[in-house]
């Protein structure tokens, strides 16, 4: 079967993003960054500018997006449904964060299910001249939500486990690595994805207003502990966890989250302070680049190191 030829992709991208979007363009000469003039009026409404709009038709076109508060979501939706009118030969919109994956059900009639809301809006992003526009999503927080999108998208599930795999490769205690799971949820989620390692299955049980955490399977002792998760908001079970996995006997406790949303400055619970020693908090704490405003807070502050998507990014467009 012959190799489908690689194809030129133009890149557009929102202003929080600027940094991942130099990063997927440096990984490929097939890549061209393009801009767009971010600008609004008076009244603080969006007075946007696609950057030679003429130029890209007929050619492969993305837009790489951070929905990182409601407040920036509605310019980016007005260039995303514009750009696949300018009679484009194919779109992709890279969202690596889907935000309100974690409201994906509703627990009594009343409750809105804003993850349907937000799948039903990017449905209906305008078809291009080369069909459905491909939407490229990292650890969606709930696998059932692939089936929100309708038919006029493709939805391309992607994870940023194999960046975190190869980080654990580079260890020096490499091969006395156990991978734990804060929840079922978490384990359904990617525990085939880490099945040559050994692991632990924490439960949270809830007693009154707190959270105890207690280990369900596994043996962390003398071992380095990875708590694996698609994404921290508080960081409060993450705590919790670690405390549980030393309490066992656990030698050290690192964690990875594909997405570090961290609201309210959050990060800063787990920052070494006064050259703390490692062992009493978190060794490492690797997140990727899929929440742009959290890798500029936590820039050089251990233990967080982050994990770029840039790479992987550059081969979806390719698909």
């Amino acid at each position: 079967m012959e190799t489908p030829k690689k194809k030129q992709v133009l890149l557009f991208y929102c202003v929080e993003s600027e940094e991942l979007a130099r990063k997927v363009a440096a990984q490929s000469d097939l890549i061209q960054l393009q801009s767009i003039n971010w600008r609004s009026f008076d009244d603080g409404f969006p007075n946007l500018f696609i950057n030679n709009a003429h130029a890209i038709r007929g050619q492969h076109v993305a837009f790489l997006a951070s929905f990182s508060s409601p407040g920036v979501i509605f310019e980016q939706l007005s260039v995303i449904f514009a750009l696949p009118r300018l009679f484009v030969a194919s779109f992709s919109l890279v969202l690596p964060f889907f935000p309100t994956g974690s409201f994906e059900r509703m627990e009594e009639e009343g409750d809105v299910a804003t993850a349907f809301t937000m799948a039903r809006i990017l449905s209906n992003i305008p078809i291009s001249r080369g069909g459905p526009t491909s939407l490229v999503i990292y650890d969606i927080h709930a696998l059932q939500e692939r089936f929100y999108f309708g038919d006029h998208v493709l939805p391309l599930f992607e994870t940023g486990i194999p960046l975190l795999k190869q980080r654990l490769h580079q260890l020096p205690d490499a091969d006395k690595i156990v991978v734990a799971f804060p929840d079922d949820g978490a384990w359904k989620r990617f525990h085939k994805q880490l099945d040559h390692f050994p692991m632990v299955v924490c439960a949270k049980v809830r007693e009154g207003d707190k959270r105890i955490v207690r280990i369900k399977e596994g043996n962390p002792a003398n071992c380095h502990v990875v708590i694996v998760d698609d994404l921290v908001q508080s960081g409060g079970t993450l705590i919790e966890c670690q405390k549980v996995l030393a309490a066992h006997g656990a030698a050290k406790v690192s964690a990875y989250v594909t997405h570090g949303v961290f609201p309210k400055r959050s990060w800063e619970r787990f920052i070494h302070k006064n050259d703390e020693n490692s062992e009493k908090g978190f060794a490492y704490f690797w997140i990727t680049d899929s929440c742009p405003l959290t890798v500029k807070a936590i820039a050089n502050k251990a233990p967080f190191e982050v994990l770029s998507l840039a790479g992987s990014i550059a081969d979806a467009l390719q698909i």
